[in-house]
């Protein structure tokens, strides 16, 4: 399987970056909450917001398995059929992790566009003990699946990474 990088023709499209913007300001809101700044929603085929999720991972009511990725594409998979998913996209601040990565895998979705990158976010955290972050992008993770799913970004990288500014102090 291979995934399509983000030189795709016309990337990001004028439809991307509404959706970008969108979950951009849903992770200030999350940050504005108390919660780590992420969030993720899925749009359908005719670019119809299908579900939107913040990060709820935080101690100590949170779930550290409920990132805004996983949360957004698990909802969106009780809501829509497989193929209708394969058409779908999930739009998120922050490139998927590796568990999020997988999650996107086994939900069928077909496209992922994301803000900003692991390698920025890593920059941004450091060494914070609540978010010991991979350095595995999610299209190696998504590359050893057996379907093609199409990885788009990072986009609008600055707009994202300012959302951090200030939150990862230890």
């Amino acid at each position: 399987m291979t995934t399509r990088l983000s030189t795709a023709p016309n990337f990001p499209s004028d439809l991307d970056l509404v959706h970008l913007r969108r979950v951009i300001a849903l992770s200030a809101a999350a940050k504005e909450s108390g919660k780590h700044p992420f969030a993720a929603m899925v749009v359908d085929r005719q670019g119809r917001i299908i579900t939107e999720a913040g990060n709820n991972s935080l101690p100590p009511d949170g779930d550290p398995t409920q990132h805004a990725e996983l949360t957004a594409v698990a909802r969106a998979a009780s809501l829509l059929p497989p193929g209708e998913m394969v058409a779908a996209t999930l739009y998120t601040s922050a490139e998927p992790c590796c568990m999020c990565a997988g999650a996107i895998y086994w939900c069928n979705i077909g496209r992922v566009v994301y803000a900003l990158s692991e390698h920025r976010l890593l920059e941004l955290t450091g060494a914070h003990p609540e978010n010991p972050t991979f350095s595995l992008p999610c299209r190696e993770v998504l590359a050893r699946g057996q379907r093609t799913i199409a990885v788009l970004g990072p986009a609008l990288e600055d707009e994202a990474a300012a959302v951090h500014q200030g939150f990862w102090r230890s």
